[in-house]
This record gives C-alpha cells, sequence and structure tokens, in this order.
C-alpha cells in the first residue's frame, strides 16, 4: 500500500465486478383484473401491437430490474404484473392465434399449410422477376391474421321531459340517470354487427375513402354481415371495447388430396396483390374516429316510447399481425396456466 494518502488503494482486494445487467424474463405473470395468466416473453411479442399497447401503456418491461443486485432472487414466478385489460379479451386473441398458428404450421400429427406452400416458388424459374419479389413476401411464410379494435364512448342525453335523471352539485348522476346509461349500453353491446354504424355514416356523408375501406377489407377476409368477435362494456365507464380477428385472404388455395403435386396449391394473384397491401398496416397500426348518434328507446316494455339520444364516439384500429412460430410451439406457447386471484 502506498504512503501516500491521495494514490492509498489496497492491492489485495480489487472492487468485486457486479454484473448489473439486467435478467430478461422468459416468462411473465400477469394479472389481468384478477385473473392470472403465465405467458412466455415471445408470445408476447408476438402480439398485435395494438392489443400490446393497451396491455401496457406505459411500455413493456421485459426484465428484472429489481432482482440484478438481489442474492437467489431466480424465481420469476414471484413477480405479478397488474395490467388493466378484459382478460376474456385476452384469452380470445392468445387462442384464435394458438389456431391460426396450429392451422398454418402443422401439429405433431399433421402438416400444416405451410408444408405445402414451401413448394409453391419451384414452379417459377429462379432468375425470373417475379420469383425474386415473391421470394421476399412474408404471406408465403406466414399466417396472416387482420386486427381491426373498437373503442367506443357513449353518452346519453336525457329528454327534457321533467324525468327523475339528475346529477348533485359535484356532478355525480342520480340512479335514475345510471339506469338510464345501463340500458344504453346494453343497447350498443347488443348492436355487434361490425359494419352497420360506418356504412351509417358513409351513407351519411357519402364519403367515398370509408367505403373504400369497408370494401377493402371484405376482400381480405370480413364479410359484410360479420359480427365482432369479442365485445364488452368495461366496468365503471361509458365504454365498449369490441376486437374482431379474422385471416387474411391470400389467394392460395390449398388442394391437399391431389394426386399430382403441382395441382395441390395454387395462386390468384390479383388476390395476393390486394393482400399485400395491406401490409402496409403490419406494425403500423392505423386510426379512425368518428361521432355516430342514435335515437335510443329506454322506456320499459308495455310503456309508451321515451327517447335518449345516445352520442358514440368510435375510433378504430386497423392492424396486420403476421404469426409467429412460438405460437405453434409449445416451448414457447404458455396460456394453460390461468387462474382466478381471489
Amino acid at each position: 500500500m502506498s504512503s501516500n494518502p491521495i494514490t492509498q488503494v489496497s492491492q489485495s482486494h480489487p472492487l468485486p465486478n457486479m454484473n448489473l445487467q439486467p435478467q430478461l424474463l422468459t416468462r411473465l405473470q400477469l394479472d389481468l383484473r384478477g385473473v392470472r395468466f403465465t405467458v412466455d416473453r415471445e408470445t408476447i411479442m408476438s402480439l398485435p401491437e395494438s392489443v400490446l399497447l393497451c396491455l401496457f401503456p406505459n411500455g413493456l418491461v421485459l426484465s428484472r430490474q429489481s432482482m440484478t443486485l438481489s442474492d437467489g432472487g431466480d424465481d420469476e414466478d414471484d413477480e405479478v404484473y397488474g395490467v388493466d385489460f378484459d382478460p376474456e379479451c385476452f384469452n380470445f386473441v392468445l387462442s384464435f392465434f394458438r389456431h391460426a398458428a396450429d392451422r398454418f404450421y402443422g401439429t405433431g400429427n399433421q402438416p400444416g399449410l405451410l408444408a405445402l406452400q414451401q413448394h409453391l416458388l419451384e414452379s417459377f424459374p429462379p432468375s425470373s422477376d417475379f420469383a425474386a419479389s415473391q421470394a421476399q413476401n412474408p404471406l408465403l411464410t406466414k399466417q396472416a391474421i387482420i386486427v381491426l379494435r373498437e373503442e367506443l364512448e357513449y353518452f346519453s342525453i336525457p329528454p327534457r321531459d321533467g324525468g327523475p335523471e339528475k346529477t348533485d352539485p359535484q356532478g355525480n348522476a342520480n340512479q335514475a340517470l345510471l339506469d338510464i346509461k345501463r340500458a344504453c349500453g346494453q343497447n350498443l353491446l347488443e348492436k355487434r354487427t361490425i359494419f352497420a354504424a360506418l356504412q351509417r355514416n358513409v351513407n351519411k356523408e357519402n364519403n367515398v375513402a370509408e367505403q373504400h375501406l369497408i370494401d377493402m377489407l371484405c376482400q381480405s377476409g370480413f364479410d359484410r354481415d360479420d359480427v365482432w368477435g369479442y365485445r364488452a362494456i368495461e366496468p365503471s365507464r361509458c365504454c365498449i371495447s369490441s376486437i374482431a380477428l379474422v385471416l387474411l385472404k391470400t389467394g392460395i388455395t390449398h388442394n391437399p388430396d391431389a394426386a399430382v403435386r403441382e395441382d395441390r396449391i395454387s395462386m390468384d394473384y390479383t388476390q395476393m396483390s390486394t393482400a399485400q397491401k395491406l401490409l402496409l398496416f403490419w406494425r403500423k397500426p392505423a386510426r379512425k374516429c368518428w361521432w355516430d348518434g342514435i335515437d335510443v328507446n329506454v322506456a320499459p316494455s308495455g310503456i309508451s316510447e321515451r327517447l335518449v339520444k345516445l352520442w358514440a364516439r368510435r375510433v378504430w384500429t386497423l392492424e396486420l399481425s403476421l404469426v409467429s412460430w412460438f405460437f405453434h410451439s409449445g416451448v414457447y406457447f404458455l396460456i394453460a396456466q390461468i387462474h382466478r386471484c381471489d
């Protein structure tokens, strides 16, 4: 040790080399409004961007910052992340993606559609421009899903007929006004047809862009009379959340029972061209907002009609999601461990 107090440093006890790198979580314990999910990291990262934004509005943390300096904190099951998201909607999304992955990538007992599509490019000369362009087409090697979400906020305006609906000086609604809001919410909840409100707006304002949006979605996988796959009223809010998931129509037709291998798969190139346009929405959700006003009869059956003006602010989010192989693999997909936290 040096005699100089400024340079006096012990040589026999070097400073510990502390690893400050955060540990990445392999699984996440999520508590969705009292329902516990255990989901792998790769599964979470494969979800649509719009769904991830709802699950983690402040950003997704996949590392264990609090555990990096602890001694022995290696159990990931002790960290639970509270998420304000409908657990049934989350389960609906995971289940749809899992079944889509099994159908496309196949299972242990049955090959999927990908096994047939691997031979698709072999029918074109490798040096052709078309073969080169299709080699970069992710729709040939991944299952694409159209994700359409709606956030609907509604505002009930009771008639000025001297009814019992009132608010106190602090703006809190009395029971009669709450009953009207619940009746309006139930009325909207039962209107499950996806395109009815937007088509009504098209007919009212002759909006060509909105009509083009409906036509494009119906050409790509939706039907005009389709209903929302999941639709529910948010707790303690005048808001209805809906989501619809459909497989993207790529124009690829499969006939696995054909005797000749070349006849087992065919492609409609016009439909594939339409499907490729939707790749613009891959990892880049697009949003559309509009107002919709209707009259709702809130009078009980057998009583004269009593109309309430109901205004709805609808926000659509459109996104294309490519299903990852992680959803197919049993190693990376974990949805079975779901239980309610009572």
